[in-house]
């Protein structure tokens, strides 16, 4: 694969990343958003639950109220059958109408109960599912907090890296440059201490005090004395 090809690859991957990175972002404000939408219609049906639960228990005092009159009109034609035979029959037929209606009563406690304990089943069930996806939902932003984190961590400690690996390259170099100037530096005081002793070699020898010259004067001397 050409550097050309692998660059395009390595910049397609990026995108993709980052795609996928903005995509995942908007997935967990679109959850974020549907949970909070579920927990108002959940708000909602716990206010329509208290509704039926109202409206069963009115039924249930009706159908009470009703029970107490059935009571009330039975005894009344009980009495009244004793000297008045009609009106203990109208006792008996309000009885009559009583039952129907407290029966009627009845049948709306009975719907309002199936339909309250449906409610409850189905609100009960809603909240464990939406418990579950707050759940979920926190552990995977966690997750992506500690990831992030854990990636800036990383990303510093190799940049420290790099920075310390570059300090000590360039202090290694210093130290070579110095050892280098330290040894020039030694090269020329030693030429410097080289040219000096020539120099006053030949002063001394220009004195006729060292050299050649100073030694056979002193020969001839010696050798003329000796005559």
């Amino acid at each position: 694969m050409s550097v050309w090809n692998k660059l395009v690859t390595a910049i397609k991957g990026g995108a993709n990343e980052a795609a996928e990175a903005v995509a995942d972002s908007q997935a967990l404000r679109i959850l974020d958003q549907e949970i909070r939408e579920a927990k108002e219609e959940l708000r909602k049906s716990d206010h329509a639950l208290t509704q039926i639960m109202a409206k069963r228990k009115l039924a249930e005092q009706k159908v009470s109220g009703l029970q107490t009159s059935v009571v009330d009109y039975e005894s009344h034609a009980r009495r009244a059958a004793e000297s008045d035979r009609q009106l203990a029959l109208e006792c008996a037929q309000k009885v009559v109408e009583l039952r129907e209606q407290m029966d009627a009563e009845q049948q709306y406690v009975n719907q309002f109960k199936q339909s309250e304990q449906t409610l409850r089943h189905k609100i009960a069930e809603a909240k464990a599912n939406l418990r579950r996806m707050e759940q979920q939902v926190d552990m995977v932003k966690a997750t992506e907090s500690v990831q992030k984190a854990q990636v800036s961590v990383s990303s510093r400690h190799l940049g420290a890296n790099s920075k310390m690996k570059t300090a000590a390259e360039s202090l290694k170099r210093i130290q070579d440059r110095q050892n280098q100037r330290s040894a020039e530096l030694e090269a020329a005081e030693e030429l410097l201490g080289e040219e000096s002793g020539d120099a006053l070699e030949a002063k001394l020898k220009a004195a006729g005090i060292t050299g050649s010259n100073a030694n056979a004067d002193s020969e001839l001397e010696r050798i003329l004395g000796g005559r």
